[in-house]
């Protein structure tokens, strides 16, 4: 669905990240109030916006997003289908793969004249793995500014709506949120009652296909997010390396290319925004690169800093850090439901 909606939930609360960065704040947002009928200074940069699954650049919600982007920052924006149409674009956010994606999204932006000297970047959700490939296998020309909004950079490691029991590691259940969205006589805001065995054994038959399936050459080649689907469990790891595109576009495979920690390096800043409430991420830490610990890895998450992926810098994430290049912001609320006030602050503190 499109990322254009109005949504319920706001921002309000300050939450620290390593002291780099916070989250939207409501003096931020009077500013912008303040300002919304005054033509904002020209961004040095075009922008370009990536959708996420089940969206598409040429639907209504996209198309208005993008040229309210290109209004708060008097520049040109554009969103990069990786179809020739609707219907293309949208079924290759699901059967096309995470490489070939890649490189259709870099054919069509090295197409633009409008973004050879370099551009800002936008994406939402599974927008940003296309985004974050760009990035890792091409950055020429190259992204000077990103904005991850929701991104599944980090892989997800459980279905959608379906989270790990804390009490049984072998056990994924529903979420509230989906019982409550799909039982009309549950109200979405409060907590629903426990799980009942039959939603477990949904939740855990999905996640045996998932893991099942999703290691394999075909579905690695025809199913975008099998690409990036993170199997926390350690008996998995072999698989996952040998399988996995997101294991390729990170180092983490059986094979490393310090291209990509050279491609990355050439974009100069990252914006990793968080969901604090996000049923469709799991886990939502990964957001901000976080992980599920090896260890213990369906009740203990890692920080950023405390993940391979940083300590041994696979991909250059650890130097950009070192840098200052890492921002992290986050909103109260679930997957992709900003308030367009939070979307504004980040594109006057980030892009203008």
């Amino acid at each position: 669905t499109s990322v254009v909606r109005r949504h319920l939930r706001s921002a309000e609360t300050k939450q620290d990240r390593n002291g780099i960065h916070t989250s939207t704040k409501t003096t931020d947002r009077k500013k912008i109030e303040n300002t919304n009928n005054v033509k904002a200074p020209a961004s040095a940069l075009p922008t370009v916006l990536a959708h996420g699954m089940g969206d598409s650049c040429f639907n209504a919600g996209m198309q208005w997003i993008t040229n309210h982007t290109s209004w708060l920052t008097n520049q040109y924006a554009t969103c990069i289908p990786t179809g020739d149409n609707q219907h293309d674009d949208t079924f290759n956010g699901y059967f096309l793969s995470w490489d070939a994606n890649i490189d259709a999204f870099a054919s069509r932006v090295r197409a633009d004249s409008n973004l050879s000297n370099g551009f800002s970047a936008i994406g939402f959700s599974q927008g940003n793995n296309v985004i974050r490939g760009y990035i890792a296998k091409y950055n020429d020309p190259p992204v000077d500014t990103f904005i991850s909004i929701n991104g599944v950079n980090a892989g997800i490691g459980a279905v959608p709506y379906c989270i790990p029991k804390a009490d049984d590691a072998s056990e994924y259940v529903l979420s509230n949120k989906f019982i409550a969205a799909v039982n009309a006589d549950v109200d979405a805001d409060t907590d629903a009652d426990a799980p009942s065995p039959l939603q477990g054994k949904i939740c855990n038959a999905l996640m045996e296909i998932a893991s099942g399936r999703a290691y394999s050459d075909f579905s690695q080649e025809h199913s975008f997010q099998a690409n990036y689907w993170r199997d926390p469990r350690p008996e998995e790891k072999e698989n996952f390396q040998a399988y996995s595109q997101l294991a390729k576009i990170g180092n983490e495979g059986l094979d490393q290319d310090p291209k990509l920690n050279e491609n990355y390096a050439k974009t100069n800043k990252f914006v990793w925004v968080l969901a604090t409430e996000d049923s469709l991420v799991w886990p939502p830490e990964g957001e901000w690169w976080g992980a599920p610990n090896p260890e213990d890895p369906f009740e203990s998450i890692l920080d950023m800093k405390e993940t391979d992926w940083y300590t041994l810098d696979m991909f250059g994430l650890k130097t950009a850090d070192l840098q200052r290049k890492n921002n992290f912001e986050s909103f109260e609320g679930d997957h992709l439901r900003f308030e367009f006030d939070d979307y504004d602050v980040w594109i006057q503190t980030y892009l203008l």
